[in-house]
């Protein structure tokens, strides 16, 4: 049987109603959706020499990271609630301003530790800046709009998190009027200033039309409960594990456990919890965000790992570290255009010969790094990233806009930060897992023989990705 996406009729708009999201909003709104994830990968190149300029230990470093993911997890959904309370567009004007300056702290941050909390506080903008994008996005478009909006944001999304790794060689390497590593900050100050610009002339105000108040017991619960999985993960191989981070990860099952407890309690009572229950009932939201988890520890574990291992272990610089996945993020791109067209053909049944493609690209890439090493480059990378580059078109663009497909306009908020906070968590816990297996096995190993067997192990991951695409509805509505 031939699936096909279906779309809703447009609508034309109500008196009251949100105007619709024209072109210019758009690209305001995906240029905004493309800072932060940008931001979270464009330090991995940067952090040798920040470690350098600062005197900064490996632990320090981490937390330069991790300072930055583990805010901007904790706070996305209390970012969507804040949204459709007190508006979208209102909410996203403030949070790109904040983005700005805590990206201009970062940028002239005098030590180590200062920087790390400036990586915190932009973490904590970036939350509340990033929900808006598909809540708007939702609130303000439909059908054909509705998907053609949110295909680009899956690209966005996903080419964004390439770009900034190679952004960041660049940056760094240009040393641009000798501010070396902190261009890769300072960079966000004039286009957060244009985005503002732009966003205050086509970027329309939205907001939920039965606004709850924020759920203070169920944020402080979720915020606890990612924080004690993160944290620990990120901190404890530099730390040398010591007991809190064991009691912390043991403290993890019971804090989520209470966190649903509450929020289920008041699902039912009739108010609005933080993450609602009830939203899970929706079979394409709860499916898709099943699939998010392993595609995107697998992702940021890969851009984590190969970073360290191309300029540490293989001698090359951020420049030619950052342009060895080139290929990946060209190919991505190409793809990423193609998809919808494929997908309106296909359905979601490219999703999983998306996840055969990546399998493919990365078991080429596996044997490049046993076959070539340590001279691996661009050329011997080529093949295996352009091959996983399509097979990640294929798959993160079409699974955002699925998560997505079925949440009501009034939950756009809630939807998108639960989406988002999935995503995020998930990338923040790929460096932490990935990451800290890599860096763990290097000296009994060496580095050849940790690179290969932890890329074998995101392999594994990426066939349970191709796994549960396979339970995904065939149909977008």
């Amino acid at each position: 049987m031939t699936e096909t996406i279906t779309s809703r009729p447009v609508r034309t708009a109500a008196p009251g109603a949100p105007a619709a999201l024209g072109g210019l909003g758009l690209f305001t709104v995906l240029l905004a959706a493309a800072l932060p994830l940008v931001d979270f990968f464009i330090v991995n190149v940067a952090l040798p020499t920040i470690g350098t300029d600062l005197s900064a230990g490996e632990a320090v470093l981490e937390l330069v990271v991790a300072g930055y993911g583990v805010a901007y997890a904790v706070l996305l959904v209390l970012g969507g609630r804040l949204g459709d309370l007190f508006g979208r567009r209102r909410l996203f004007l403030g949070g790109m301003a904040a983005f700005g300056l805590t990206s201009l702290a970062c940028g002239l941050a005098p030590d180590a530790w200062s920087l790390v909390a400036a990586r915190v506080a932009q973490g904590a903008s970036a939350a509340a800046m990033l929900p808006q994008v598909l809540a708007t996005i939702q609130a303000t478009t439909t059908g054909p709009r509705r998907a053609k909006a949110m295909g680009l944001y899956g690209a966005t999304a996903g080419l964004s998190m390439v770009a900034g790794q190679i952004l960041g060689g660049v940056l760094v390497a240009a040393d641009i009027a000798g501010t070396g590593w902190r261009s890769v900050f300072l960079v966000n100050v004039p286009v957060v200033l244009a985005g503002l610009f732009l966003a205050a002339r086509a970027v329309p105000e939205t907001r939920s039309a039965r606004p709850e108040p924020v759920d203070v017991p169920g944020t402080f619960l979720l915020a606890a409960s990612i924080l004690t999985l993160l944290v620990p993960l990120t901190e404890g191989r530099a730390a040398g594990w010591p007991l809190w981070t064991w009691l912390s990860l043991a403290a993890f099952p019971f804090v989520a456990a209470a966190f649903y407890a509450v929020e289920r309690r008041a699902d039912r009572a009739g108010r609005t919890p933080l993450v609602p229950p009830s939203l899970f009932a929706i079979v394409s939201l709860r499916r898709g965000l099943l699939l998010i988890v392993p595609f995107s520890i697998g992702f940021s574990g890969f851009m984590f790992v190969i970073a360290v291992a191309l300029q540490q272990g293989a001698g090359l610089g951020p420049v030619a570290a950052g342009l060895a996945l080139a290929p990946l993020a060209v190919v991505f791109f190409l793809f990423s255009l193609a998809g919808p067209r494929l997908v309106a053909r296909y359905g979601t049944r490219v999703v999983p010969t998306g996840a055969a493609l990546q399998g493919v690209g990365l078991a080429l890439m596996t044997l490049a790094a046993w076959r070539s090493w340590p001279d691996l480059g661009l050329v011997e990378l080529l093949p295996g990233a352009a091959v996983a580059g399509a097979g990640q078109a294929l798959q993160l663009p079409v699974v955002l806009r699925l998560v997505l497909s079925e949440v009501p306009a009034e939950r756009a908020g809630v939807g998108s930060g639960v989406m988002v906070t999935t995503q995020q968590s998930s990338l923040a816990l790929g460096v932490a897992t990935l990451g800290t297996l890599f860096l763990a096995l290097i000296p009994g190993m060496g580095m050849r023989d940790a690179l290969v067997t932890t890329l074998l192990v995101q392999l594994a991951g990426v066939a349970l990705t191709g796994l549960l695409s396979l339970r995904l509805p065939r149909t977008i509505t």
